[in-house]
């Protein structure tokens, strides 16, 4: 039985997150996205890890700024999605939806998510219950829809949605405390996500991160999770629309929250 991958959550930026992905039986060492330089290299550093492969979910520059940085130390290979290459860094991979990538012995999947950017991916290894999924499903919320349209975001989270509930959600920024304000100013009513509310609460007030977090806790308590609830579209006064529209509509709103 293959492990799974140790995955270390590296806080850059302001809010941004990085994720190494480290197989223990090859020692192969994956990382998600490039906000800043410094604080991956010295994640590196401290578990004497190498770097063999940088996995990149979209081209905007938070999420690639410091690339060029990382390459000086570690000779990588750089994974990105093909329909975004002209944006995106020199890709020694390209992949598209349903393609291969490896970290080590693992296999993983990747999972076109447009909406945000157009050529967004995500990267999903199954054997170890995660999902690097940047600004697509966040932690209580969505990205803003910069260049797909909101159907298109909201066929992207119903594909995430679709994993298995015990997946684990590895996304991009420390967003979950205002969006779960948002949350609660049009689910008010939602127990679990009442519960949950308070823990964010508490580990910010800590100062721990609140990703990753579980899919199945997202599809009690994340409103862009859950626009086929009835109940949450009779709250927002689309009772009997369909779901797409539910989503076009709660997106809005946060855009104007």
């Amino acid at each position: 039985m293959t492990m799974p991958l140790e995955i270390v959550t590296i806080p850059c930026l302001e809010d941004n997150y990085a994720f190494l992905a480290h197989d223990p039986a090859t020692g192969s060492t994956s990382l998600i996205d490039v906000p800043e330089a410094a604080p991956i290299l010295a994640a590196l550093r401290s578990r004497d890890w190498t770097l063999d492969q940088i996995l990149i979910t979209h081209h905007h520059w938070d999420h690639i700024a410091g690339l060029d940085d990382v390459l000086k130390v570690h000779k990588a290979k750089v994974v990105g999605a093909r329909a975004d290459m002209g944006r995106l860094p020199p890709l020694g991979q390209m992949v598209e939806e349903g393609d291969t990538v490896t970290i080590g012995d693992e296999r993983g999947t990747v999972i076109d998510v447009s909406g945000h950017t157009v050529g967004h991916v995500a990267f999903h290894f199954p054997d170890s219950h995660a999902v690097f999924t940047a600004d697509s499903l966040m932690a209580l919320g969505c990205g803003r829809v910069f260049e797909g349209t909101k159907p298109q975001m909201w066929e992207s989270l119903c594909k995430l949605a679709a994993l298995p509930p015990e997946t684990m959600i590895y996304s991009g920024h420390e967003y979950t405390e205002a969006n779960a304000k948002f949350a609660l100013s049009i689910d008010p009513d939602n127990a679990a996500l009442q519960k949950r509310a308070a823990t964010i609460s508490e580990l910010r007030s800590r100062e721990e991160p609140t990703v990753p977090s579980l899919l199945s806790e997202e599809l009690e308590t994340n409103p862009f999770l859950r626009a086929d609830v009835p109940a949450l579209a009779e709250n927002i006064g689309f009772k009997g629309a369909p779901a797409v529209d539910v989503f076009t509509e709660i997106r809005t709103r946060k855009d104007n929250f």
